[in-house]
């Protein structure tokens, strides 16, 4: 329901803004640019879920291995005391606790190709479990949340974009990134605990993020000490070395389980193929209103409304020229990432503008399309309180990035 009201809310307000444009300014042109964002937008949510068919192809027949061998319940019996603190509606050793463990793994690592399908394996086997099949449960919820909070370690693809932009030291951003991504994930899952009463003062989820803590400190005192090249480097083949040993593990596992491998990756690479043309007309919804919000100018204008509000009230505004990336990043991924390339190249990668958009598009994900996909895959339409929570783990995770920047580089 939430997600009807936002959907329809960004569709007029693109609308009125263009009528407004047109009739005071004479931009009659806008029409025309807000009604091609509509068939632009609509393709390029096409072709994202076409592109997601192989990968959820290869993964979902990949798990269905796994299943069949018996590491996916090995695995979620392993998680089991963490994950029944936070998802106690599941029964003990559900099969989701393994695919929810895989893909938060993924993302910390940045592997986003690997976390989707992944994911959308979780919400599968989620699914199953919930009573109300259109509404989401609240482990959905939780895990949904958790997901956008997009805690990530090590943030190649960013400190990439800032190599090739002429940053002289690109990973002066990586200890930033990964605090204000860290603040985001907690936010999200205190929100979460708040909404459904989960006491996250048990000792056992105590003692597991404070693991967690200790573990990302030490990546960070590891990641300062090694230059960015290093880090990069073997961040990449880590990558790799996780990918390919969850691949060969699994089916190392159903040979010895004397399963038939092939016939098992078949079976679970179809239903791959049918989640992701399942979710097309989800992803072209929320990619069309999101486009058409941007084309008719209602984001500067909002961006122009919040830069004066500050001024007023006395705030140093440097951060500015940074909002439309914190704006657009629970909207559209791609369109974030475009932002913070364009302020970069018009800043400057070392400018303080250049490493704010850096960190606030590591700070948290793309809320809005991974509700659509990941939600869209089990065909939920009642979200719950889901997208607020998922804003306010973007919202912390945006103001860390922007409190963080002040104190690192203002």
């Amino acid at each position: 329901m939430v997600l009807n009201y936002i959907w329809i809310a960004l569709i007029l307000i693109a609308v009125v803004v263009g009528i407004v444009q047109a009739v005071c300014f004479g931009e009659v042109g806008i029409f025309s640019e807000i009604l091609n964002s509509t068939f632009a937008s609509a393709k390029t949510g096409f072709e994202i879920s076409i592109g997601l068919t192989g990968v959820l192809s290869l993964w979902m027949g990949i798990m269905k291995i796994g299943e069949q061998a018996g590491v996916i319940r090995s695995m979620s019996r392993a998680v089991s005391p963490f994950f029944q603190r936070l998802f106690p509606e599941l029964p003990k050793g559900h099969p989701a606790f393994g695919s929810m463990l895989m893909n938060i793994s993924a993302t910390m690592l940045g592997i986003d190709n690997a976390a989707t399908p992944l994911g959308l394996q979780a919400m599968k086997e989620m699914q199953e479990s919930n009573t109300e099949k259109s509404r989401a449960s609240n482990s959905m919820i939780m895990f949904l949340v958790l997901v956008t909070s997009g805690l990530t370690l090590v943030p190649v693809s960013i400190m990439t974009y800032r190599a090739q932009l002429g940053a002289a030291n690109p990973a002066d951003v990586f200890l930033p990134i990964l605090l204000a991504t860290y603040f985001a994930a907690m936010a999200g899952l205190i929100s979460v605990a708040i909404a459904q009463r989960i006491n996250l003062f048990n000792r056992i989820v105590l003692g597991t993020l404070g693991g967690l803590t200790l573990f990302v400190g030490l990546v960070l005192w590891a990641a300062l000490a090694l230059p960015q090249e290093v880090v990069s480097k073997w961040s990449a083949v880590l990558a790799a070395v996780l990918l390919l040993g969850v691949i060969c593990w699994f089916i190392i596992a159903g040979v010895v389980r004397r399963i038939n491998v092939y016939d098992a990756f078949i079976d679970g690479a179809k239903g791959g193929f049918q989640t992701a043309i399942g979710i097309i007309p989800y992803l072209i919804a929320m990619l069309v209103a999101v486009g058409m919000f941007r084309a008719s100018g209602a984001m500067d204008m909002l961006v122009a409304g919040l830069g004066w509000v500050f001024a007023a009230c006395g705030l140093n505004t440097d951060f500015v020229p940074a909002l439309p990336t914190a704006l657009m990043r629970p909207l559209s991924g791609s369109g974030a990432r475009g932002m913070m390339v364009d302020a970069m190249v018009q800043y400057g990668a070392d400018s303080f503008v250049g490493r704010l958009v850096s960190i606030v598009q590591g700070s948290t994900d793309t809320t809005f399309y991974i509700i659509a996909v990941y939600f869209g895959s089990v065909n939920i339409k009642d979200t719950r309180y889901a997208i607020l929570c998922g804003l306010i783990a973007d919202f912390f995770g945006i103001l860390a990035a922007i409190i963080l920047a002040y104190i690192f580089f203002g």
